[in-house]
């Protein structure tokens, strides 16, 4: 069984993967924080109860998720009473095992994960720190695990999602680019989705490195090595790695 402290799209996502067409799901007990996230979810799932505070959550469940904002997370924590089988695993970015295992005591066991919201269809690979059994009982559940050899690369794969809304972001400027010349804005949406959804599926299937699916997606002279070589001599992959060292440093700088 699992208990859930936080009620926000992760947790939901997570709810959907463990329980949604599972012949035999796990209990699942979550926060009354957004109760009526919680009622929803109880409503369509009878192995999940929203408890009546966050201690109830911990009393009910030995396996505790936490996904709350990480400002809140001490303030969340230090008003629980803990037990020492309990299971913390955290999903709060920037926040290291040293400062939870002081905010969670006598709760020695703590994982740092990173949940996707691609767990409500079962397809998250989480990346799990450190190794256990527990962290990979639950999200092996909803996709699979990765486990780097030490917190600092946990940390890197972290930073990497801080990409997401700028790569939709991306995928925006060209639909809307689309519409600036005269497309429909919903055959533009269209068309943008289905294609990168597509190029999705490529990458799910891809087993060689990103460089060789780059090469295979442009010829010698051809458009797609245009734009590329563009976008390369404007300087954007130096952009992103400068961004992407920002936001690592602000992961650290929160330690």
């Amino acid at each position: 069984m699992y208990g859930f402290v936080g009620a926000g799209e992760l947790t939901t996502a997570i709810v959907e993967g463990l329980s949604a067409g599972v012949a035999e799901p796990p209990p699942v007990f979550l926060s009354p924080r957004s109760r009526s996230v919680g009622q929803e979810l109880a409503s369509r799932f009878p192995n999940v109860r929203v408890c009546r505070s966050n201690q109830d959550v911990l009393d009910s469940a030995s396996s505790i998720v936490l996904a709350v904002r990480p400002p809140s997370a001490q303030d969340v924590l230090q008003d629980l009473l803990f037990r020492p089988e309990h299971v913390l695993l955290s999903a709060l970015s920037g926040v290291r095992l040293e400062q939870l295992r002081d905010w969670a005591a006598p709760a020695a066991q703590i994982v740092r994960v990173i949940p996707l919201p691609q767990a409500a269809r079962r397809q998250s690979l989480t990346v799990v720190y450190p190794d256990h059994a527990v962290a990979r009982e639950l999200f092996e559940r909803v996709g699979g695990v990765l486990v780097p050899r030490e917190e600092s690369i946990f940390e890197l794969f972290s930073a990497a999602t801080a990409t997401f809304a700028a790569h939709l972001d991306y995928l925006a400027t060209i639909a809307c680019w689309l519409t600036d010349h005269g497309v429909d804005s919903e055959a533009a949406t269209a068309y943008t989705t289905h294609i990168f959804g597509q190029l999705g599926l490529s990458l799910a299937q891809q087993t060689g490195s990103l460089a060789e699916l780059t090469g295979k997606h442009m010829t010698p002279g051809g458009l797609n090595e245009q734009f590329m070589s563009q976008l390369r001599n404007e300087g954007v992959p130096d952009v992103v790695r400068g961004g992407l060292d920002q936001v690592l440093a602000r992961l650290r700088g929160a330690e």
